[in-house]
């Protein structure tokens, strides 16, 4: 059996895939392009895939080809109907980075909630050196005891940021932008009773019809001029144009971003204008990538290949 990794670079080469040897004859390429997909997978049984698009011009060719598996949880990267003409199976994980993006959703918080830059900078650029006084607060920060906690996206990760966020003493509430029906133990309100009353705003949700530019110019103002808001969902819930001009105007107070409407980040998106890391924090699409989590990841693929096989 031939098992083709097309882009096992987006995965970290700190990763063990050793476990895939004794599946068969694994071929690795750090990234592929279009036209070097449908090359690579003419003798593929199984493609392990990330970003490349799967459709009739890339796997065209690949007669054999019996099982893809997607290394992530989106599966917008396969024409499903083709696949389903010609039979292939393809497989997802999810749920493998719960904690990783929820530990991730606090680190950006604490980034911001506590002007750890500021901080830093201050202690760094020797100002600490022979001070007045034992102790510098002129940037003030809060407790999150207290504050009103939104979340908009209740899925697995939504969950575990709210059940850390209540072990802090924040008031959790929740929105559905899909409209699905209330969960046991958890508050949910309207979107705009969520906007209007939160102190921080997480969004955790995938991107679909219901979210697609949900976050825009009407949404921030109706958030506090204090919020923080945080989104480890998809770039393209939110209108970075709108949240340029938010941060910008004082709309809100500050936003944490791990996920952009283009990856790698365009050079014209408006984001890159605002350079005070205080009022907002972007990371490259880290979240999910605890060396704990990948390793996860990798182990449910390896699985799922054995499982269609009857190995």
């Amino acid at each position: 059996m031939n098992l083709v990794f097309l882009d096992f670079k987006t995965l970290g080469e700190d990763i063990d895939l050793s476990p895939f040897d004794r599946l068969g004859n694994v071929t690795k390429y750090a990234f592929s392009t279009p036209e070097e997909t449908r090359i690579r997978t003419r003798n593929a049984d199984v493609i392990i895939v990330n970003k490349v698009s799967i459709n009739e011009n890339t796997i065209g060719e690949a007669h054999n080809l019996k099982l893809i598996c997607v290394t992530g949880t989106g599966t917008n990267i396969l024409d499903k109907p083709y696949l389903e003409k010609r039979n292939i199976a393809w497989r997802n994980v999810a749920g493998y980075s719960t904690r990783s993006v929820a530990q991730h959703t606090f680190a950006m918080l604490f980034y911001l909630l506590e002007n750890l830059k500021y901080y830093d900078d201050y202690v760094k650029e020797e100002r600490y050196v022979n001070d007045i006084e034992f102790t510098h607060f002129s940037r003030h920060f809060h407790e999150i005891t207290g504050k009103t906690w939104g979340i908009i996206g209740l899925g697995n990760i939504g969950r575990q940021v709210a059940s850390i966020a209540s072990a802090f003493g924040a008031d959790v509430i929740y929105a559905s932008p899909s409209g699905n029906a209330p969960q046991e133990g958890f508050r949910q309100t309207d979107l705009d009773t969520l906007l209007t009353s939160s102190d921080i705003i997480s969004v955790h949700a995938p991107l679909s019809s219901y979210t697609e530019g949900l976050i825009d110019c009407h949404a921030f103002q109706k958030m506090k001029t204090s919020c923080i808001f945080l989104n480890l969902g998809r770039g393209a819930i939110v209108v970075e144009k709108d949240l340029a001009h938010a941060l910008e105007t004082g709309e809100i107070a500050a936003a944490g971003l791990d996920v952009l409407t283009q990856e790698p980040m365009s050079p014209d998106n408006p984001l890159l204008r605002i350079k005070d890391s205080g009022k907002l924090f972007i990371t490259p699409h880290i979240g999910w990538a605890s060396v704990e989590s990948r390793t996860h990841l990798m182990n449910i693929i390896c699985e799922q290949i054995t499982e269609f096989f009857h190995m």
